[in-house]
């Protein structure tokens, strides 16, 4: 890649952010189009946010991706935002178009896109459990119950956030049938009734410390495992191997998010096959 008087920047905002492979697919994308414009990883402390989301005026970039823990308060930050964000009051892809800055949330349609696609997993009709309730679990519930789950229960460490999310998703979508759950039910063989699919939304599991989320003893014989946590093979999903059970990390959720973001940015379709070589190569190099 070049790098020239020309080059115009793309990145993604997050503390600690690292551990980002986004930028070796985004980067990858824009090479293989031709396109003159190169994609950062930056890490913003939370009390820097205001001044770095003033910088992508002062530094004319196309655009940035948010990733924790900016994604609810960028929001208030924007001149603009789309309805989805209105809606769920998170961002994580920033475009910037004449200086107007304007926020979108593409986890609920990467998420999808890789439950059906890569995981062959309809959620029409179903019941989910959702562990968490930040701003991942706010646009995946969301999209999960717009894709028409039927049952969506909620458990989260802190009772109060899951209720709070109950409250947002009861007031948008009526029709769906939500529970909140208490964190250390997650022991209780009975929750996991009839439940056919279990989303981690958590930091859980990112580190070898964190431990297990879900024992594998009530992981239920047909349950669908899907964790958002894409560095490392979660005890969760690794539980979920040992019982045969379908799974998914959050790589391909990452680079299909990834994919809408680029599309935002450039009005170009992104080649999401080029996104997944350059994963699948980084990743052999390591």
């Amino acid at each position: 890649m070049e790098i020239k008087g020309t080059t115009k920047l793309c990145g993604v905002f997050g503390y600690p952010v690292r551990h980002s492979i986004s930028p070796v697919f985004q980067n990858a994308a824009f090479h293989y189009l031709g396109l003159d414009i190169v994609y950062l990883p930056l890490e913003v402390k939370p009390e820097n946010l205001p001044v770095a989301v003033q910088s992508l005026r002062a530094f004319s970039f196309v655009g940035v991706n948010v990733t924790i823990p900016h994604k609810k308060n960028i929001v208030a930050l924007l001149d603009e935002v789309d309805e989805e964000v209105e809606l769920l009051g998170v961002a994580n892809t920033v475009l910037n178009k004449d200086d107007c800055l304007k926020g979108f949330i593409t986890d609920g349609k990467g998420f999808l896109r890789s439950l059906r696609e890569e995981g062959g997993f309809d959620p029409a009709g179903k019941k989910v459990l959702v562990f968490g309730a930040g701003g991942t679990a706010y646009a995946l519930t969301a999209s999960l119950i717009r894709a028409g789950t039927s049952t969506l229960v909620i458990c989260n460490r802190t009772r109060e956030r899951a209720e709070e999310l109950k409250k947002h998703l009861k007031g948008n979508f009526p029709h769906c049938h939500l529970e909140v759950i208490g964190f250390d039910r997650r022991f209780d063989p009975g929750v996991y009734k009839e439940v056919t699919l279990i989303v981690n939304t958590t930091a859980c599991g990112m580190k070898d410390e964190d431990g297990i989320l879900v024992p594998p003893e009530v992981l239920p014989e047909s349950v669908f495992v899907y964790d958002v946590i894409y560095n490392r093979q979660t005890e969760l999903v690794q539980a979920a191997l040992r019982k045969n059970l379908a799974c998914l990390n959050g790589l391909s959720m990452l680079i299909y998010q990834g994919a809408v973001s680029f599309e935002i940015w450039t009005g170009l379709p992104a080649p999401i096959e080029v996104m997944k070589r350059s994963v699948l190569a980084q990743r052999k190099l390591l």
